[in-house]
């Protein structure tokens, strides 16, 4: 190997960012918020059924609270992942159908324009199903593990210990199975 690196084009670029595990800002604000809202719920569940109280436990709901919104986040970002590339593969027709009807009115653009606007569109339609799926999924899922461990398998224990286990199980549990979701 020579000494010189190969800069990528910017073609290259957009297409690795495609692909890529990263998310964009937006994305991660959207994973973010949406998982501090759902790692929140569980507090009220706690307050008002298992009559824990709120402030002598707000340590461990803050805590417990943002680990659980961060292992949520990275749930969400790994199934978005796993799911981009079937969801554009099974929206391709469609998709290359519809954008070919609107860019055959432009007779001067050129194919290889056309064909990289449809790809641009499929990657926008895989992308957006794919982050409101992978929200849905991961929190239907969260909510209904710890609906399951803190009423049916955790009842025995005190609230406290109830709720730092049964959200810290079910968040770590989504954020290890979301990396082998395939």
């Amino acid at each position: 190997m020579s000494g010189k690196s190969k800069a990528f084009t910017k073609e290259e670029e957009l297409l690795l960012q495609d692909f890529s595990r990263n998310v964009s800002t937006k994305s991660s604000a959207l994973f973010y918020g949406n998982a501090f809202i759902v790692s929140s719920i569980p507090i009220w569940l706690f307050w008002r059924i298992h009559l824990i109280d709120l402030y002598a436990n707000l340590i461990s709901f803050v805590l417990v609270t943002l680990a659980s919104t961060y292992a949520l986040a990275v749930a969400y970002k790994n199934t978005k992942f796993v799911l981009k590339h079937k969801i554009a593969v099974k929206r391709e027709d469609a998709v290359t159908r519809e954008m070919s009807r609107k860019l055959s009115e432009d007779k001067k653009m050129s194919k290889k324009e056309k064909d990289e606007r449809i790809l641009w569109k499929k990657n926008e339609v895989a992308d957006y199903e794919a982050t409101t799926f992978s929200i849905f999924y991961n929190n239907a899922l969260f909510l209904a593990l710890v609906i399951l461990l803190s009423f049916y398998i955790l009842k025995t224990l005190t609230p406290a210990f109830n709720y730092v286990f049964s959200i810290g199980t079910t968040s770590i549990l989504l954020a290890l199975i979301s990396t082998g979701t395939q």
